[in-house]
């Protein structure tokens, strides 16, 4: 059985309670201050959700949250600053959990397993709109494009990994494992993945557990 992949953490990551403040470059907020930061964060994110793209602004971030106009500028320097934050925050609701699915211990087959139940959840709604949001942000700001595209080549490297550990699986049962492209398969599956989640946005009907079984095991099989 192949051993439990980790996930290291993210030394460019402030949010990471792993990482310690000196490795971010940045001192320790004190504890009003990260929560004047939620606050904003929070508020951005309505915004962002409810499709106000026209009313994201720095002022209306900060009148939303309670937070006064300048002290919402000493926390963001602009309203990119506010977009990246967001970007950061929703992570542990559509990263984490995958990677979480991809690292627990297990088979291929059981983690595979794993990672279909997942995803055959339905998304929220706030969270579909805010990825909505960020990708139309994205065609519009660099910043915004380098750092969403850094969350979704996270998000697709947890199917690599996952394909990773058939190619283990395959080297310790005879030495099979070189027949396995974990890069192809896995990005083969994420943009599956992105396909089907596209298809649910326009509400169509196709049960997407059942597919992206099929498709996972098939792979696996061919390989």
């Amino acid at each position: 059985m192949a051993a439990s992949a980790k996930v290291p953490p993210d030394p460019s990551d402030p949010s990471d309670p792993s990482v310690p403040a000196a490795r971010t470059g940045r001192p320790r907020a004190s504890a009003k201050g990260e929560q004047t930061r939620a606050r904003l964060i929070a508020a951005a994110r309505t915004l962002l959700a409810g499709g106000l793209g026209e009313r994201f602004t720095t002022r209306n971030v900060a009148a939303l949250s309670g937070v006064s106009h300048g002290m919402c500028h000493y926390h963001f320097q602009d309203r990119t600053d506010l977009v990246l934050a967001v970007v950061t925050d929703i992570r542990p609701e559509w990263i984490h959990p995958l990677e979480e699915a991809v690292c627990a211990p297990g088979p291929f087959a059981e983690r595979a397993e794993r990672v279909v139940e997942l995803l055959s959840r339905p998304e929220g709604a706030e969270l579909s709109h805010l990825h909505s949001a960020l990708h139309w942000h994205a065609l519009n700001d660099e910043r915004v494009r380098e750092s969403l595209e850094a969350e979704y080549r996270r998000w697709r490297g947890c199917f690599v990994t996952l394909f990773r550990v058939l190619a283990d699986e395959r080297d310790a049962d005879g030495g099979r494992g070189a027949h396995v492209d974990p890069l192809a398969l896995g990005e083969a599956v994420a943009a599956a993945v992105d396909g089907l989640a596209a298809a649910e946005s326009l509400g169509s009907d196709v049960d997407s557990g059942p597919v992206l079984r099929t498709l996972i095991r098939t792979l696996a099989a061919g390989t």
